[in-house]
């Protein structure tokens, strides 16, 4: 049993000793007073409740331009941004084209919007993200100052009902304790390329030279997708603490968190190369210290598992005060991990069963359907 227990500890150990190292790696990009040139690019499909607020917001952040595509919606998200328009002449509405078969929805309508600009700094945004005041200059800046070609932040996260304060908050957790980011920019491999779909900044002549979207045209998970592809093509990615340059509320209900958090899961953690050593990883270090502490005699294993207990904690507890994340992620972090898991194996075996996933109205298929 303590062999058992102290693998437990040292799967706590790990991850935790990571998290805080990486905590000092990850900096947020830096004051700049120059004038942005970038453009603030916004696929956008049924966003009506979000798009007005992220495109005032966008505008207020010192975007020289700031473009939505608006993609079919059904709901008055183009006549908004038409109002909007009126008003500053820096905001333009595009409308999109048919999705072809052999592309994902989001993909496509990016790949749109880049071509829309020719500024030569790209701002990838989701209609759920709101900019701070001079976010674009300060994006512009950490390209120059870290000299990467794409880069990507974890915006803070707004969450309000029990499943997105449970679960949103853990993409810090799985970012920072399992991606050592010193060898991440030492390496130009591919498998540590990774980012936040939220948010990416991109200079524009290495997206182009890159294939942009249109490399990762059928892949749902383009926070993922997107900075491996600029790696092979032999371009740097980074990453950045985005929590006070951008604020996001990504679901708004318990099916929108289900909805959002398993439709890409077969490209990430719930990937089948990794979602069995990873479930073994989180449950055993995350979940199976306190398991072991309230059911067993054993004083050793009760000092062992209250030390994995403390290491499971520390992470989520630093990001409680860095990311501004609700206390409650972090007092339920056992629970929180094991419904992450369900997740990732109920988005398998749906991607397995060739089972589409339906976001914002679209089937979204494993293979190249769209």
């Amino acid at each position: 049993m303590i062999w058992l227990v102290s693998l437990a500890f040292l799967c706590a150990l790990g991850p935790a000793l990571l998290f805080v190292r990486n905590l000092g790696e990850l900096k947020p990009p830096p004051p700049s007073a120059a004038n942005a040139s970038a453009a603030v690019l916004i696929p956008a499909r049924d966003e009506e409740r979000n798009i007005a607020t992220a495109v005032k917001a966008a505008l207020e952040s010192g975007a020289a331009e700031v473009i939505v595509l608006d993609d079919h919606s059904s709901d008055g998200t183009a006549e908004i941004v038409r109002q909007i328009a009126r008003s500053d002449a820096r905001a333009r509405l595009i409308s999109g084209q048919a999705l072809p078969a052999d592309w994902r929805g989001k993909n496509f309508a990016c790949a749109q919007l880049a071509d829309s600009t020719a500024q030569p700094v790209l701002i990838f945004l989701d209609a759920d993200v709101q900019l701070a005041p001079g976010a674009a200059a300060r994006l512009e800046a950490f390209l120059q100052e870290s000299g990467a070609e794409l880069a990507s932040g974890v915006p803070r996260q707004i969450t309000v009902t029990f499943s997105e304060q449970l679960l949103v908050p853990l993409i810090h957790f799985v970012l920072l304790g399992f991606l050592p980011l010193t060898r991440m920019r030492a390496s130009q491999d591919p498998a540590y390329g990774t980012g936040c779909g939220q948010l990416f900044v991109a200079q524009r002549a290495a997206y182009r030279a890159g294939g942009g979207h249109a490399a990762i045209r059928g892949s749902v998970h383009d926070g993922l997708a997107l900075p491996r592809n600029f790696r092979r093509r032999g371009f740097r990615t980074d990453l950045f603490d985005a929590t006070d340059v951008a604020t996001c509320r990504m679901y708004r209900s318990n099916r929108e968190v289900w909805a959002g958090l398993t439709k890409n899961t077969h490209e990430g953690l719930g990937a089948p190369k990794v979602i069995g050593p990873m479930t073994l990883l989180l449950l055993l270090g995350q979940v199976a210290p306190f398991i072991f502490f309230f059911t067993s005699n054993s004083n050793a294993v009760r000092v062992v598992s209250a030390l994995g207990i403390a290491f499971a904690f520390l992470p989520r507890l630093l990001a409680w005060r860095r990311f501004r994340q609700p206390l409650v992620a972090a007092v339920l972090h056992p629970l929180g991990i094991s419904a992450l898991v369900g997740l990732q194996w109920f988005g398998l075996i749906r991607h397995l069963l060739g089972r589409p996933a339906i976001w914002k109205g679209r089937a979204i298929f494993s293979s190249s359907k769209a």
